[in-house]
């Protein structure tokens, strides 16, 4: 009886491969469709056909490992059934028009490495147990209207590579637990209102080669370390409260910076590099190499 469960339960799966994608996730997708307005979507999917050939689409093996509908003007908010998703990879929705806050269900898609919604309307806080997506390589919040603190659970995504939240109206102070990322890359929290001192421990992440903190309430004195950093190319600390004397005799004389802002002193060592990466703003959602990036 045992061997003809298994063997019924194979079948299934089997169907539901050939069929393309299994119901329940077909069923997501729809509410997604649905919920966002899909009939004025730029590139609408017909529901008529197979899910296969919805723009954005990627499906392997029955399950949507790849939502990617970046500036596809959604609009609405997201479904609680988009959790429904298990076998989700990357799930790219930046700039769009999405508003409300993130459905609870959004920390059950424990096989995420992409989470991009940059330039969206998003509101309320990033969920508590956001480090339950221990796969995840890339999170990005940037200009949006999300509230509250950077969870602390954050440092338990120990492959995580891009933190970009700026221009959001968060609050409180970096998590200590940030110090524990020793993959992080990218570290950017510019234009929220952000306060207390940097953690010492960011000094200590050898892979950061950005770390944009300006247009915050930081105040105390600036780890020294963060100037001895291996990879960092562009620190940016302007407009905080910063013990600017401090700061300022803890500038090394030769640097391997190429953007370096501090409210009046600004350095580059590097003017074709610096005018390149003074750009961050219009070009950091840009796609990269981590969403590719299925190991």
């Amino acid at each position: 009886m045992k061997n003809a469960f298994y063997i019924f339960v194979f079948s299934l799966m089997c169907h539901a491969v050939k069929a393309g994608v299994l119901p329940v996730e077909k069923q997501a997708l729809i509410d997604l469709y649905n919920s966002t307005e899909g009939v004025n979507w730029t590139h609408q999917w017909d529901l008529t056909k197979p899910v296969s050939s919805w723009n954005g689409i990627e499906i392997k093996y029955g399950h949507v490992v790849a939502i990617t509908l970046m500036n596809n003007n959604l609009k609405g908010e997201l479904p609680d059934s988009i959790g429904n998703l298990k076998g989700l990879q990357v799930l790219n929705l930046a700039f769009n028009k999405l508003s409300g806050s993130l459905p609870k269900s959004i920390t059950s898609l424990r096989n995420l490495l992409v989470m991009r919604f940059g330039k969206n309307k998003l509101s309320g806080s990033l969920p508590a147990n956001i480090g339950d997506l221990k796969k995840l390589r890339v999170l990005d919040f940037f200009s949006n209207k999300i509230s509250g603190t950077l969870p602390e659970s954050l440092g338990k995504i120990k492959n995580l590579k891009v933190i970009s939240v700026s221009d959001n109206v968060l609050s409180g102070e970096i998590p200590q637990a940030l110090g524990e990322l020793k993959a992080l890359e990218r570290l950017e929290v510019a234009d929220n209102d952000f306060r207390g001192s940097v953690p010492e421990a960011i000094g200590q992440l050898n892979n950061l080669n950005m770390l944009v903190l300006a247009e915050n309430n930081f105040s105390g004195e600036f780890p020294a370390t963060v100037f001895s950093l291996p990879n960092l190319k562009v620190l940016q600390l302007q407009n905080n409260e910063f013990n600017k004397k401090h700061l300022r005799t803890m500038i090394p004389m030769s640097s391997e910076l190429a953007l370096f802002q501090f409210d009046d002193l600004e350095l580059s060592t590097d003017p074709k590099q610096f005018n390149k990466l003074n750009s961050y703003k219009e070009v950091r959602m840009a796609d990269t190499k981590f969403e590719d990036d299925n190991d």
